[in-house]
């Protein structure tokens, strides 16, 4: 099941609503005392619905889930699709000079302090999710593949795994290659990546961007599985066939762990105060 709320990000786009999507898996009503990890998602209008996909194709990745009875719950936001690069700026921890929109302020550590704080606080509040960071993961494509490898170097105490679909790498990239040879990260640190070969014919330098950007992760000892997509591209089409190999690799070491509420105390991480989260309305 996907539930839709309206929201309002006061510290990225003012009062303009935005939407989350929440995924829950095919037992959740029906086992009532399992909690599962989350994975957490940006571009959420593209995930679930085509009706709401940027281009109309989404990734359909709740047909999955369910197919597959996957224990996973899924939180997404949508991105901030202003017309003057809006979602670059608030998906870039980084300032960059952009070809269509010029020079675009980095608020990424903006968009990571909201997930990390009250995004996250009320998901575990109101869902039963195991909260500690071997059950918490991130995940995006594009310029979220590029937040998603932020989230995961500089939250690191927060995201044990990451999937990190066609990243875009000519953004800020030295900034980031610097950035993950500077990270202090945990050994139980994984990371799921790909690209399509189109993409580089796309984009020749991206060919060389990804090599550097696998060596790095190499060099910081990642538990690493990197994928060269055969055909794929820069689209939701290629992305929703992807799911199958990201999904294993997230939840490769958790295929037979069922955690209850009697065990559940023992993977429990810090308690929250009261939430400030008040605003969420049910979409349509």
């Amino acid at each position: 099941m996907v539930e839709k709320f309206s929201i309002t990000v006061p510290e990225l786009s003012g009062e303009e609503e935005r939407f989350i999507y929440i995924y829950t898996p095919t037992d959740y009503e029906i086992n009532t005392h399992r909690h599962y990890p989350v994975l957490y998602m940006f571009d959420g209008q593209n995930l679930f619905f085509d009706e709401d996909a940027s281009f109309g194709t989404s990734w359909k990745l709740s047909d999955y889930l369910d197919f597959m009875d996957t224990p996973i719950i899924v939180a997404a936001l949508d991105c901030n699709s202003g017309p003057n690069g809006e979602r670059m700026s608030e998906y870039s921890p980084f300032g960059d000079e952009d070809p269509d929109y010029g020079y675009l302020e980095g608020k990424g550590k903006i968009t990571m302090d909201f997930f990390v704080g009250e995004f996250k606080q009320y998901i575990d509040e109101n869902y039963r999710t195991i909260k500690d960071r071997d059950h918490t993961f991130i995940g995006g494509s594009s310029m979220g593949g590029f937040m998603s490898l932020y989230a995961i170097m500089e939250y690191n105490d927060i995201f044990s795994k990451a999937a990190v679909l066609s990243p875009t790498l000519w953004f800020g990239h030295d900034e980031l290659m610097h950035m993950i040879q500077n990270a202090e990260i945990d050994p139980y640190t994984v990371v799921y990546t790909d690209y399509g070969t189109f993409e580089f014919d796309e984009y020749q330098e991206a060919f060389n961007q990804y090599k550097e950007l696998v060596l790095e992760l190499m060099n910081k000892q990642v538990m690493l599985t990197s994928r060269l997509v055969p055909f794929g591209d820069h689209s939701e089409g290629s992305w929703h066939k992807q799911i199958p190999a990201f999904m294993d690799v997230l939840l490769y070491d958790m295929e037979e762990e069922y955690i209850s509420d009697d065990v559940y105390e023992h993977y429990e991480g810090d308690s929250y105060g009261e939430s400030e989260f008040d605003d969420f309305e049910e979409g349509e």
